[in-house]
């Protein structure tokens, strides 16, 4: 239970109003300049992005980035892009940042560099929501070669690595995996039933999900379990003696805000996570509304904008996002709707569904061979404009060639 600063017998009679416009600004500033306490998020500068802007859009205040940053960031999210090499692995996706995308003419160095390329589950879905939110056509990518390096971390168990190499694999993966191949419209070499099995086998005897497949049963992987079920269209296989034990282990996660695990501090993060999984089953309804408010409420830096976990903790994207989306299911005005299996708004939600409405016209097939045919051909091209450039008085087999 949590208790105002002032009045230690018990809650504040009446909560603070949401400080949209001040939220707002939050997320702008950090779009334009990461504080030094998140350096060590530099690797995942796209999660932060993917906060700031969804965050911005639930907000109904996109309007306050201006076109030119608008498509800053959309360069910016595409310059983290993966594409395999013909002879390498299928590593497709995203990188959570640029920091190993070095720009040289050094050959060996490009070479060592291109050993740490990966795509990256979570951030390959981070930065999918960042492009749909801001209305790009995703015209840049390869849909086929992306959901085949999805396929290509996909276990014998049905589970998902965040990467071709090094990675653990677990529920959050899981959840990764679905939602990109649900807004790119295309499964490709996924094995659904194996996901559905491994999804299965992680419900614990009190009927929490847990993130692996002995582990406790967890708010944030009850989520991701139940979004990735609702994403790949295998929500209807749950029994509904399994749904109703399911619903009653989110219900009794509400203190007066949400907690993640039996006995655990309420938190605001899991207004969206316990939140979320109550509304993909459809008891959101059944929750406390007002006490669920009252918490993330208290969490609110009414000075500068932004949410933290707990009161009187320091703020972060992560948990002001999460907490205007808990906020958003409950109706609080202002607010856009969420779509709770894809975390994002619904108004973002719309243009996914209009760009598969697009795509399902086409030969996923055909466009992928165009696409490699179109990258191969950049490619050349700007080898010799290197070349052309670096090495004026070295002949070149390739300029020869012409």
């Amino acid at each position: 239970m949590s208790y105002d600063a002032v009045n230690i017998e018990g809650p504040a009679a009446e909560a603070a109003p949401v400080l949209l416009s001040k939220h707002a600004k939050y997320f702008v500033r950090f779009l334009h300049l990461l504080p030094a306490r998140l350096a060590s998020h530099d690797s995942t500068r796209g999660t932060i992005a993917f906060f700031s802007v969804c965050g911005l859009d639930v907000l109904n205040s996109l309007h306050l980035l201006t076109p030119e940053m608008r498509q800053n960031i959309i360069d910016w999210t595409y310059g983290s892009l993966v594409i395999p090499h013909t002879d390498e692995r299928n590593c497709s996706g995203f990188l959570g940042s640029r920091s190993i995308k070095i720009i040289t003419e050094d050959e060996e160095l490009l070479r060592n560099a291109r050993c740490y390329q990966w795509g990256h589950l979570a951030m390959t879905y981070t930065s999918l929501g960042i492009l749909v939110t801001l209305g790009d056509d995703l015209s840049r990518l390869d849909r086929k070669s992306i959901v085949d390096g999805v396929a290509a971390v996909q276990k014998a168990d049905g589970s998902f690595s965040a990467c071709i190499d090094g990675s653990e694999n677990d529920m959050r993966f899981v959840f990764c995996a679905a939602a990109i191949c649900h807004m790119l419209d295309y499964w490709g070499d996924v094995d659904k039933d194996k996901m559905f099995d491994f999804i299965i086998k992680s419900i614990r005897y009190d009927y929490g999900f847990s993130q692996h497949l002995d582990g406790e049963g967890h708010g944030g992987t009850t989520y991701c379990a139940l979004a990735a079920l609702q994403l790949s269209d295998q929500l209807h296989r749950l029994d509904a003696d399994t749904i109703e034990n399911i619903r009653r282990w989110c219900i009794f996660r509400q203190v007066d805000g949400f907690q993640g695990r039996p006995n655990k501090p309420v938190d605001t993060c899991y207004s969206f996570w316990i939140g979320a999984s109550l509304k993909i089953l459809n008891a959101f309804e059944m929750t406390d509304y007002a006490a669920n408010r009252s918490y993330i409420l208290e969490t609110q830096d009414n000075i500068v904008g932004g949410f933290a976990k707990w009161p009187h903790s320091t703020t972060d994207p992560f948990h002001t996002y999460l907490g205007l989306c808990g906020l958003s299911f409950t109706g609080e005005p202002g607010l856009l709707e969420v779509m709770p299996s894809l975390n994002m708004s619904m108004a973002a939600y719309h243009k996914v569904k209009e760009l598969h409405a697009k795509w399902r016209n086409s030969n996923i097939e055909e466009d992928h061979k165009a696409y490699m045919e179109t990258l191969s051909q950049r490619l050349y091209e700007t080898k010799l404009s290197v070349e052309d450039e670096t090495t004026a008085t070295i002949t070149s087999p390739l300029i020869k060639a012409q």
